[in-house]
């Protein structure tokens, strides 16, 4: 490396980061923690822009349709096109429509899946706010978003646009709740409320997951958080065939866009968070095998073996990738069967595993055993 880069180049760098350690603590604090938030944000917003290009990818390819092509390298570029469009075409506020809630709408779907990252952890040292209650933060940030949904479909004044209000918040307020028992049993595995703690807790390997003692609260938490973002097969908020685009059939240019990113925000935000509450987080699936520990500072290799930023990424995508297989495979539900999945099922199911999960803390099986009685 020192080749590659010039010496006076180091030592101008050297002589900067010696001055910033001089100034005053809360000057360096501000300012790792905006580089920190810049390099979360511009990530999410990035995985999103390339989201929608492998969406249509891999749709296409299960469709035997041909995926975008035109724009750019292999169509690379299309995402950008996409966001020119959407940014140049005009904005139409209804006349009869509440302004102000229609403009600050977006605004309320977006925010909460950009601030959620905060307390996220995307390595054993990278985490923008390491809080204890991080647990309580989420589920209180992802209960928001709902907010723009609902103000987007009774703003516009349209009917249409209030139907599709009407179905999200009914059909959030029965998954989230799932998904509040799930992240219970969650908690009661991992001891703590820090997403940091919940990842080491599953540090050791695959054994050590809380996929394999907690797998229908997985089950209930992934399939729920589908059903949060407002995707098929559960998109009947938007349901085009039937109510014509739903809450934000009013929408157009960037406000629009504002919807677009965010319904991929939570996307990715879901996917990352069922990779920390169930798969180890950033921690590596082959931590436990002994035999495997002399390849940890073997170059490239080695990235099998430790835990890291990649290793998360990894396991987002393979979320991620099932989020399009499921649009390209499954019909819409209808709205009743949506409710009897949320209200009768998923939520006795977590009811019944917290009861099994007493029983293995109680006998030390699974995640508490060692545990001293």
């Amino acid at each position: 490396m020192s080749a590659l880069i010039p010496q006076f180049v180091v030592n101008i760098f050297n002589a900067m980061l010696a001055y910033f350690y001089t100034l005053p603590d809360w000057f360096q604090y501000l300012t790792i923690t905006t580089w920190k938030i810049l390099f979360v944000t511009i990530g999410v917003i990035l995985i999103v822009a390339f989201s929608t290009y492998f969406e249509r990818k891999v749709i296409g390819r299960m469709q035997s349709r041909v995926g975008p092509n035109r724009v750019g390298p292999f169509g690379l570029g299309q995402p950008f096109a996409d966001v020119i469009k959407l940014v140049i075409k005009e904005v139409v506020v209804p006349s009869q429509s509440s302004r102000f809630l229609f403009v600050i709408a977006p605004l309320l779907s977006l925010i909460p899946a950009l601030a959620t990252w905060a307390v996220i952890p995307l390595n054993d040292w990278y985490v923008i706010a390491d809080i204890n209650a991080g647990l309580l933060y989420v589920l209180a940030l992802t209960s928001v978003g709902v907010y723009g949904v609902i103000l987007a479909g009774w703003a516009t004044n349209s009917k249409y646009a209030l139907l599709g209000a009407m179905r999200s918040a009914a059909q959030i307020v029965a998954y989230e709740i799932a998904m509040g028992f799930a992240l219970v049993g969650v908690l009661m595995a991992g001891g703590s409320l820090n997403l940091g703690d919940l990842v080491l807790a599953q540090a050791g390997g695959v054994s050590q997951w809380f996929l394999i003692p907690l797998f229908p609260l997985f089950v209930v938490y992934w399939i729920s958080g589908v059903a949060e973002t407002n995707r098929a097969p559960f998109d009947v908020a938007e349901g085009e065939s039937e109510i014509v685009a739903g809450f934000h059939v009013e929408y157009s240019g960037v406000a629009f866009a504002l919807f677009f990113l965010a319904e991929y925000a939570n996307m990715v935000l879901i996917s990352t968070l069922t990779a920390i509450f169930f798969l180890g987080g950033w921690a590596s699936p082959f931590e436990g095998l002994s035999f495997l520990a002399p390849l940890a500072d073997v170059p490239v290799i080695g990235l099998l073996v430790t835990g890291g930023l990649h290793w998360l990424f990894a396991k987002m995508c393979i979320f991620m990738y099932t989020f399009f297989w499921f649009r390209a495979t499954f019909p819409r539900y209808r709205y009743d069967q949506i409710m009897r999945l949320g209200w009768k099922i998923f939520i006795p199911v977590t009811i019944i595993w917290i009861a099994v999960e007493g029983a293995m803390a109680w006998f030390q099986i699974g995640p508490w055993s060692g545990l001293s009685a």
